[in-house]
């Protein structure tokens, strides 16, 4: 082909990919409010739907019995004892919540995070009791060691100089470690939250190793160091004693990079992959759904919540508008699977319609 009618040909396919399709009309033929007419036009032709199915409660469980000790910081979320997770989680898988995530709060913490793979861990007598007292609920757990560790990382630490550092291969052991703990426990879905390099790949070998390769993981695959987080350390009292997580948490500014963790993530066994925070990081929900393609969780963090949650009580929002807005955000940007405080209520809100 000639040169010319090569360029020919190009500007005109340019052209044509200019036009509008013939299928969109323009006003006043075309007119968009017509189906915005009634509420049951509008339900037909919605394109994203958000279902209780898609919901995960998250649960925070300590010693004790008949436990119910409120988070200041998150109006409506509290520190439960056993028997009170149980409860708490029969009320949501009534409403429809089909799963629960469960953090532990140990009675001690130590420098390597003992209570987090202990066999009788918090965690691990909540996940036996749930199973047995709830039955057809999804236990997820969280792994990570924060809960457990007297300096409140998500790593063991290890001095350089006149600094400390999170020493991240060390860690990995004791992360798989508390896995198939979890699982022996009978933990349905394991979530590493952590952000050490490798520990899916870690965990994989280890779950399989203990006779668990059908057990799957839901990474924290892009997971940021966000100012959001703070009234969810009130929560899992999990604050750290010196320095922060910048160092194995992502830079907010970086989306190239958190398409990178999602890869190595995926490439070393994860089934599910999770982007924390959901709200301000709905971006980088979209491009991970768009570009992978697997199951993808968002998780409507702690600060998301309670400021909806400290707007509504002053009655300058409402509770319920927003917080379906914003979950329904979050499905449109590409989540399959919510972690929200607002499951159970959520839950109930849909089933009324």
């Amino acid at each position: 082909m000639a040169l010319g009618q090569a360029l020919g040909l190009r500007a005109g396919l340019v052209m044509m990919s200019r036009m509008p399709s013939p299928l969109i009309g323009d006003f006043p033929s075309y007119r968009p409010r017509r189906l915005r007419g009634s509420e049951t036009l509008r339900r037909m032709v919605r394109e994203t739907r958000l279902h209780p199915d898609q919901l995960v409660l998250p649960l925070f469980i300590r010693p004790g019995r008949k436990v119910r000790s409120a988070v200041p910081s998150m109006p409506g979320v509290f520190q439960l004892s056993i028997d009170e997770a149980v409860r708490e989680a029969a009320k949501a898988q009534k409403s429809g919540v089909p799963a629960v995530i469960l953090f532990g709060i140990p009675s001690k913490k130590d420098a390597r995070a003992s209570g987090a793979y202990a066999k009788n861990g918090i965690v691990q007598k909540a996940v036996r009791q749930l199973k047995l007292d709830v039955p057809g609920l999804l236990v997820i757990t969280d792994v990570c060691l924060c809960e457990y560790m007297s300096h409140g990382h998500c790593g063991l630490v290890k001095k350089s100089g006149k600094e400390a550092i999170i020493d991240n291969d060390p860690s990995l052991k004791l992360l798989a470690r508390t896995a198939v703990s979890h699982a022996e426990a009978g933990a349905d879905v394991v979530a590493p939250s952590d952000m050490m390099d490798g520990r899916v790949a870690a965990i994989r070998t280890a779950l399989d190793s203990g006779g668990f390769n059908e057990t799957p993981i839901m990474s924290y695959a892009a997971k940021f160091a966000s100012a959001y987080y703070g009234p969810f350390r009130d929560a899992a009292e999990s604050a750290p004693q010196f320095g922060d997580r910048r160092s194995y948490q992502m830079d907010a500014a970086n989306a190239e990079e958190a398409l990178r963790e999602v890869s190595l993530d995926l490439r070393e066994g994860a089934d599910i992959v999770m982007v924390k925070p959901a709200l301000a990081y709905l971006d980088i929900l979209h491009r991970v759904k768009s570009e992978f393609g697997y199951p993808t969780a968002a998780y409507a963090v702690s600060g998301e919540y309670s400021m909806i949650q400290a707007a509504a009580k002053r009655g300058w929002i409402d509770e319920q508008a927003v917080t379906m807005e914003s979950l329904l955000a979050m499905r449109r940007a590409g989540a399959d699977i919510i972690l929200t405080y607002a499951a159970t209520k959520a839950a109930g809100w849909l089933k009324e319609g």
